[in-house]
């Protein structure tokens, strides 16, 4: 498998709202996070940071032109990556003892990170086999029903345990807009195995189905609108109580 040069390693894709989603498109999609850029008056705001195989600060201007609030929705391997080169980081007290000592096995790389999650490799000296997130020395926590203000935008932070138990998302109530991480996404959702608690998972959703949201921006896949949005919690929910 090819090596990609590190400037080749991320994209960015505008879309409205002064929001930018950051990816790694030669990460499988089923293990590609989605980074979320929203741009704010008085500082920026990022959402997931990606597996940290390559500098994000140094190869995304977008993410350093501005003072940049990192947020973590939660500490899994690919969304906390590169939190340790932001100044000013975030995550729910829940997970904040994982973003200060990450392992293989308390960020799930473990089991999951090998070769087959590429399409193309990480520039060297990147090996799978030693593949670790850096630490973060003194997070800030944040919790449910804060508020993170960019200065003309402000973000609601709703706890969102079940696919982990510090999963947050955020809600901009003026816009209707949901940043979701990996509690919803359109695709297949993570609802069972290590650190799964799916009673509380199905209490997340009832509570995002909840909001007046109009438009999705998950941690995997596509984004989408208020009413697939709906329409997915429905359908999960209905499983849930029939016991599947």
């Amino acid at each position: 498998m090819d090596r990609i040069a590190p400037e080749n390693w991320y994209r960015v894709q505008r879309l409205a709202d002064d929001i930018s989603l950051i990816d790694e498109p030669f990460i499988v999609p089923f293990y590609r996070c989605n980074m979320w850029h929203v741009r704010g008056r008085e500082r920026d705001l990022l959402v997931d940071s990606g597996m940290g195989v390559v500098s994000l600060r140094a190869h995304i201007p977008l993410v350093s032109e501005k003072t940049c609030v990192a947020v973590a929705s939660h500490t899994h391997f690919d969304h906390v990556g590169c939190h340790h080169e932001f100044g000013h980081c975030l995550v729910h007290a829940a997970e904040a003892e994982i973003l200060r000592h990450p392992t293989r096995a308390n960020t799930l790389a473990e089991p999951y990170v090998g070769d087959a999650i590429f399409t193309g490799l990480p520039p060297e000296p990147y090996t799978s086999a030693t593949y670790t997130v850096k630490g973060v020395a003194a997070p800030g926590l944040i919790g449910d029903g804060d508020v993170i203000d960019l200065g003309d935008r402000q973000f609601t932070v709703i706890h969102t345990p079940g696919h982990s138990p510090g999963g947050i998302a955020l809600f901009e109530a003026s816009t209707g807009t949901l940043i979701s991480g990996d509690i919803v996404y359109d695709g297949p959702l993570i609802d069972q195995g290590e650190g799964i608690d799916r009673p509380a998972y199905a209490d997340s959703l009832r509570r995002l189905l909840a909001l007046p949201v109009l438009t999705v921006h998950g941690g995997h896949f596509p984004s989408y609108g208020g009413q697939r949005h709906r329409q997915i919690i429905e359908d999960w929910l209905r499983r849930y109580e029939a016991g599947g």
